[in-house]
């Protein structure tokens, strides 16, 4: 569920001590939990140099294009779990097929997450979510960084997460959800959403609520409140959400698990934490 994203902002770790860290996540009692390494296309190299010859699945966050990026990854003997690209333009949907195309045949090619611009859905925008779902994609979402306006407003993300989930769209999230639940930081004063705040809106949809329904799931700070909402989901109900909400980068891949544990929701073995 919590990619690795140790390398990027505000984390930004070295990357021998990035891929040290991903190791022993992937070695731990939580790993089940964790996600692929993420790595953006122009550190391909400096990665294949730490890797040696014990390489593990990446998410590829693409700055150039897909090819050189699919090509520098083969290369480097990097396996690419995902492709992750954001387009933008005046035609969207001509975008998305321009990076599904440069993937090659559905048969073979690589998870794909496309970034939309971080904006209230209009007819193109949601065109391009139409046409996410026809290639067999997932839409990445934008839900902070290391700025305030990187954090979308709640009733963005709803309308997001409504028109994934109105198409039967796989999201998924990236940058700011570094704790279960919404909060403040004191450090910045930025406004952050919960990942169990997104779990358990994503969870309403699918039991139908409406987008209003969903804005209070996003605003609600009732650490225990969503824990229970979370923890009282059968198994059928916790299959069905991570479908639909497949996961988030985190440059912090304990710190959503201490919350996990602190909420009961993920047990350690005795005297085991992340």
């Amino acid at each position: 569920m919590v990619d690795d994203a140790a390398l990027f902002p505000p984390g930004d770790a070295p990357l021998p001590a990035a891929v040290a860290a991903h190791r022993r996540h992937r070695a731990a009692w939580y790993a089940p939990v964790v996600g692929p390494f993420v790595v953006a296309d122009h550190r391909l190299d400096e990665l294949a140099a730490a890797l040696d010859a014990d390489p593990f699945p990446c998410v590829l966050v693409v700055c150039g294009t897909v090819p050189d990026a699919l090509a520098r990854a083969d290369r480097a003997g990097v396996p690419v779990a995902a492709v992750e690209v954001a387009v933008s333009g005046d035609d969207l949907v001509a975008a998305v097929d321009a990076v599904a195309g440069s993937l090659g045949s559905a048969a073979d090619r690589p998870v794909l997450a496309v970034e939309l611009p971080a904006l209230d859905p209009d007819a193109a925008w949601l065109a391009a979510c139409d046409r996410l779902v026809a290639i067999g994609a997932r839409l990445k979402l934008r839900t902070g960084g290391v700025r305030a306006e990187a954090f979308p407003p709640t009733d963005r993300l709803a309308r997001w997460l409504v028109a994934a989930d109105e198409r039967g769209l796989p999201v998924k999230c990236t940058a700011g959800l570094h704790a279960a639940v919404r909060h403040t930081d004191p450090a910045t004063g930025f406004e952050h959403h919960g990942f169990l705040d997104v779990l358990a809106a994503v969870g309403a949809l699918l039991d139908g609520a409406a987008e209003a329904d969903v804005r209070d799931l996003l605003d609600r700070r009732d650490a225990a409140g969503l824990a229970a909402t979370v923890a009282g989901w059968d198994v059928g109900t916790r299959g069905r959400v991570r479908e639909r909400f497949t996961g988030f980068g985190s440059c912090s891949t304990t710190g959503p698990l201490d919350d996990l544990c602190a909420l009961g929701l993920l047990e350690p073995p005795a005297g085991a934490r992340p």
